[in-house]
């Protein structure tokens, strides 16, 4: 059973939510990703929303672009937390995205990590699971000592070839 949904408004969010499923895999955390529109099946995402918990879901990640209504319509319907990820959008750069889930009304709160933030979007969640998952906390913890690795090796690599080599 899926204990995180990830949902998305148009397939070309895809690449940014495939960053959060990207992250849960590794985390071992079980997920469903659902492509809905709250604007153009609207009865489709209430039932979506209204079923998520009793699905098993116990946090939505919810990506959307420009007027952004999917996080906050899934904050106001499931229970449980929600993480808006603003897209990026040609218009305005995903700030329109950010400014609208941001900008949520009072008593319906919504996590927002940085515009194109899957990959943050799907640690949040598995941070959100693991205060009651000691398994995946140890994950998480491991994780984290993975990054610390890749920075000291990066850093090695900069001290042996100096910065005009680095990139070469």
């Amino acid at each position: 059973m899926a204990t995180v949904g990830i949902v998305m408004g148009s397939d070309s969010d895809m690449p940014v939510m495939a960053k959060a499923a990207e992250v849960l895999d590794k985390l071992g955390v079980s997920y469903e990703m659902n492509i809905i529109s709250a604007h153009r099946e609207p009865d489709e995402f209430f039932n979506y929303a209204k079923t998520a918990k009793d699905r098993g879901l116990k946090v939505i990640i919810a990506g959307a672009g420009m007027a952004a209504h999917l996080p906050g319509m899934c904050a106001a319907i499931f229970p449980l937390p929600v993480i808006g990820i603003p897209m990026h959008t040609t218009s305005l750069g995903g700030r329109d995205s950010l400014y609208s889930i941001v900008q949520m009304p009072s008593g319906i709160p919504v996590a927002t990590v940085a515009i194109n933030g899957g990959a943050n979007a799907g640690l949040l969640a598995a941070k959100i699971l693991a205060t009651s998952d000691e398994a995946l906390l140890d994950k998480l913890l491991a994780y984290a000592d993975e990054q610390k690795e890749q920075v000291i090796a990066k850093d090695a690599k900069l001290q042996e070839v100096g910065y005009k080599n680095y990139t070469k």
